[in-house]
């Protein structure tokens, strides 16, 4: 379990890991790769993660009060109901990265003007054809989908920033043809978006 307090766990690779309710505390992750990480509801207060790399990764309901993101990189990545007291984003960089019903007060050198950042005060509602409706409904009935909570909320409707960035990858006609086909590919757990991601790509 990812549990550390008052840890030096700097220049780490986590890639890939499910991180999802892990407790850390006043820790140092500085220069660490976190590309592709699940962090949902997990509580990372008063740590740095200064020079991390945040590359598909998921902050749901994630409590990182007080924490240090100097220098940072996250790119396609979701804060999701997110708890961001305090946190520190002094020069870190954003690209097509989204904050959703998060608590964003106090933040410290954040420029939420910046063209790599999204903000939406609930989810967004979003236009899509029938077809792409269909797909993705049926989609989210799999099991191992269903286990992964990246295509629904906790209120168990579609989770639209999670169809946008789809839609804005991959153009509503190829998603259409490829979500029907997804199935097919999914046999075991995962636990963000960037799977799904690999597999329409690999189709």
């Amino acid at each position: 379990m990812f549990n550390y307090n008052n840890a030096d766990k700097k220049n780490k690779s986590f890639m890939y890991q499910n991180l999802q309710k892990s407790k850390s505390y006043n820790s140092d992750f500085s220069n660490s790769n976190f590309d592709y990480v699940c962090l949902r509801g997990a509580h990372l207060k008063s740590c740095t993660f200064d020079g991390c790399t945040f590359r598909g990764a998921e902050f749901t309901g994630t409590n990182l009060k007080d924490s240090s993101f100097k220098n940072a990189i996250f790119e396609n990545t979701v804060f999701e109901g997110a708890k961001l007291e305090g946190v520190d984003f002094r020069d870190a960089q954003f690209k097509n990265s989204f904050f959703v019903s998060s608590q964003m007060g106090n933040i410290k050198c954040l420029d939420v003007d910046q063209p790599g950042i999204r903000i939406f005060s609930e989810m967004p509602e979003i236009q899509m054809g029938e077809p792409l409706r269909a797909a993705i409904e049926k989609l989210m009935q799999n099991d191992f989908v269903k286990k992964s909570r990246v295509m629904d909320t906790k209120d168990k409707t579609m989770n639209t920033v999670s169809v946008m960035i789809l839609m804005e990858k991959f153009g509503e006609e190829r998603l259409v043809e490829s979500l029907g086909k997804v199935e097919a590919y999914l046999d075991r757990d995962f636990y963000t978006l960037s799977y799904i991601i690999k597999i329409i790509e690999k189709i």
